[in-house]
């Protein structure tokens, strides 16, 4: 085994840890997409509790959202576009892709960076394919660890995705989400998947959401999130899962 391959295995052993006797069971929970609705935006920064706000560095209202997340004590990430594998309905003028050359790859970061203030960490929008890719993977990081302090959640849009371990492998903290919520908006699947979010926390100790800002996903968070502390959860800063 790769001293990579090594480094991956104990990262998600660590993620995936059984919960240990008294210890109260932790989820985090991201919103994505936001930047291009001010209510949703809005609505997500007014959401009980430490919910991270995931914002599109290209969209109109990124900064003014990165803003009020900021004051209201909400953790700011960059949702940062990456390519995906199959046609994608919007580009984002930001986006990484697989043709950009390492200079390329570092200016369009950095732009995304400039466009968002308050950025503590970096998800993945889509990226179904660059995800794929160890070179791109590596840039990234590189670029990550040149900004101390800054950390990677893989939104894990593909099971082939590289990024946890190229993280392991340059020290970069990196978790993967556990549980989309919507990954249609119904009724019952919010619920179900909500139900499984809180089944895995119970299990491994902890658990990373990502949400969107649909109407049903955040009316269902405007009425559960009040009630996690007294079902026995803890509602945590994705930053704390991740550090640990």
């Amino acid at each position: 085994m790769t001293r990579a391959k090594m480094l991956l295995a104990v990262l998600l052993m660590a993620q995936a840890s059984p919960l240990a006797a008294g210890q109260i069971p932790r989820i985090a929970i991201i919103i994505d997409d936001l930047g291009y609705q001010l209510i949703a935006g809005e609505r997500v920064i007014a959401l009980p509790g430490p919910v991270a706000c995931a914002i599109l560095p290209g969209a109109p209202r990124a900064r003014h959202l990165a803003n009020a997340a900021n004051e209201r004590g909400k953790e700011v990430l960059l949702h940062l576009p990456m390519q995906a594998t199959g046609h994608e309905s919007r580009v984002e003028a930001t986006r990484i892709t697989l043709d950009m050359s390492r200079s390329k790859f570092a200016a369009t970061f950095d732009a995304a960076l400039d466009a968002v203030p308050h950025v503590i960490g970096i998800n993945n929008h889509r990226g179904s394919l660059l995800t794929r890719h160890p070179g791109h993977m590596r840039w990234l990081m590189e670029e990550l660890l040149e900004r101390e302090g800054l950390f990677f959640v893989d939104s894990f849009t593909t099971h082939e995705s590289v990024a946890l371990q190229i993280a392991a492998e340059l020290g970069v903290h990196a978790k993967k989400r556990d549980v989309f919520l919507d990954p249609d908006s119904t009724t019952q699947t919010l619920q179900r998947e909500y139900n499984r979010l809180k089944s895995v926390a119970r299990k491994r100790g902890n658990a990373i959401a990502i949400g969107h800002p649909y109407e049903a996903t955040l009316a269902l968070l405007e009425r559960e999130l009040p009630l996690l502390a007294e079902q026995g959860f803890d509602l945590v800063p994705v930053s704390e899962l991740v550090a640990n």
